[in-house]
């Protein structure tokens, strides 16, 4: 861990210091998140922690003041996330002092992350461009409008293990990179869906506990129908209960859908690059599309 950067750094009254992450207990880290408004459970943390690496800023007397954490992806792309500074530390440096020390430690310079309002100006000033605004819809699922009967020649099911490779071969393209070893982890914690023709997977989605009830995401697929009919299961499974959806997408059929639903915009945050190979696929050639974010820190 070669580096110019302070290994303490002087807070009002207290030295913080950095330590790996994942020497910390997660009781703490779930203390951090909750002190910002984030719903993250323990288990979330935990799987978080499972992926990624990352260190927080500890004081004298042992208190977690702040975290960032990273998760790679191949030999050069990452994405960043859970950025989390206390409120009485939100003003004196500490997050500038840990994205330094985890854009040097992670090792890659094609970077991708979502930034709160309250951040954006942190991370233009280390590099990272504004490229799209994530949606975070959520609310009490209503029960979703009936879609039209399959077409001849699809197929949709839910998928098990056997499916992962056509997972990880559709999901690529549509990410920006390969992410086997997260699709591997968020496909034991989810239930799944996929639409087939033939042998060729056209769009899934997944679906797992996170926060306050349930995620939907990612939802991979090429066309807004697609999309439609492989989140519909999920929204229909939880109908009265507490869902959320992340989406690039504010027009359209597919955000219609999810408005539809009873999932409204509850708040946004940017997603933001250190280099244009970090963008999401665009779709312009026909290729599949992130219809839903995992979630923040994982895109």
């Amino acid at each position: 861990m070669d580096s110019d950067l302070p290994r303490t750094l002087n807070v009002d009254n207290f030295e913080m210091r950095f330590v790996d992450i994942a020497n910390v207990e997660i009781s703490q880290l779930q203390a951090l998140s909750i002190s910002v408004g984030w719903p993250h459970r323990a288990a979330d943390w935990q799987h978080l922690l499972d992926i990624g690496k990352g260190y927080v800023a500890l004081d004298e007397i042992g208190r977690v003041g702040a975290s960032a954490m990273w998760f790679p992806h191949g030999e050069s792309f990452a994405t960043f996330g859970m950025l989390v500074t206390s409120p009485r530390l939100q003003a004196n440096g500490a997050a500038k002092w840990l994205m330094q020390r985890i854009m040097t430690d992670c090792g890659h310079d094609c970077l991708r992350l979502n930034s709160t309002r309250e951040a954006r100006r942190l991370y233009v000033s280390l590099g990272f461009i504004p490229k799209g605004t994530v949606y975070q819809c959520q609310g009490t699922a209503l029960a979703p409008a009936p879609i039209a009967p399959i077409e001849a020649g699809l197929a949709m099911r839910r998928l098990d293990r056997g499916d992962l490779e056509a997972i990880i071969a559709l999901d690529a393209p549509a990410f920006g990179a390969a992410r086997r070893q997260h699709l591997l982890r968020l496909f034991d914690s989810s239930i799944t869906y996929g639409l087939y023709e033939g042998e060729k997977l056209r769009a899934y989605s997944m679906r797992r506990r996170f926060g306050r009830g349930h995620v939907v995401g990612p939802v991979v697929a090429t066309c807004d129908a697609d999309a439609i009919r492989v989140t519909h299961p999920h929204v229909a499974a939880h109908v009265g209960g507490f869902l959320r959806i992340d989406t690039h997408l504010d027009s359209g059929a597919f955000a219609s859908f999810v408005q539809q639903c009873g999932l409204g915009v509850y708040n946004t945050v940017m997603t933001m690059v250190t280099r244009e190979e970090a963008v999401y696929g665009t779709g312009l050639d026909g290729g599949p599309v992130v219809y839903a974010l995992a979630s923040h820190s994982l895109g």
